[in-house]
């Protein structure tokens, strides 16, 4: 029995967490699928992974974070649980008592940003509230719009 020679188009198909957007120059003689996953991560993919199961994502479905831009979404949302370790009950908000003052900081691509001390700790909230607005949330936002635009264009 011989296989056929003719090319499937997988473009707007699903495997796994990936969304075929077009097909791609060919990789190692074989052909190959630009693919968007749904972390937001463009990847190049043999027909063969995609079709046997093989590949299902980007590769952020293995363990650890994925980075988009210098950052993890996934961990940006789970940066609004605070650590077992925070007193305060709230990321980024602890206090100072040499100072006795609360302080707000804020970490964004492997920097720590510092956003304040206070002598309210509701103001050390707001302020890391804002800093979750201005670093994390506008980022977030970006990834999201990537995602829709690569979608709406395959």
């Amino acid at each position: 029995m011989s296989h056929s020679r003719q090319k499937l188009d997988l473009t707007g198909q699903r495997y796994g967490k990936l969304t075929v957007l077009y097909q791609a120059e060919n990789m190692g003689g074989r052909t190959a699928w630009r693919c968007l996953c749904d972390c937001g991560n463009l990847v190049t993919v043999r027909s063969q992974g995609l079709r046997s199961g093989h590949t299902k994502s980007c590769g952020c479905m293995r363990k650890g974070p994925i980075y988009v831009d210098g950052a993890s979404p996934d961990m940006l949302w789970a940066a609004k649980i605070a650590r077992k370790n925070n007193t305060s009950g709230v990321p980024g908000v602890d206090w100072l008592p040499k100072k006795g003052l609360w302080r707000a900081t804020i970490c964004f691509k492997g920097k720590r940003h510092y956003l304040g001390s206070y002598r309210k700790f509701e103001d050390a909230v707001k302020a890391r509230k804002r800093g979750e607005e201005e670093f994390h949330d506008r980022f977030l936002r970006e990834v999201q719009r990537k995602q829709k635009r690569f979608a709406a264009r395959y």
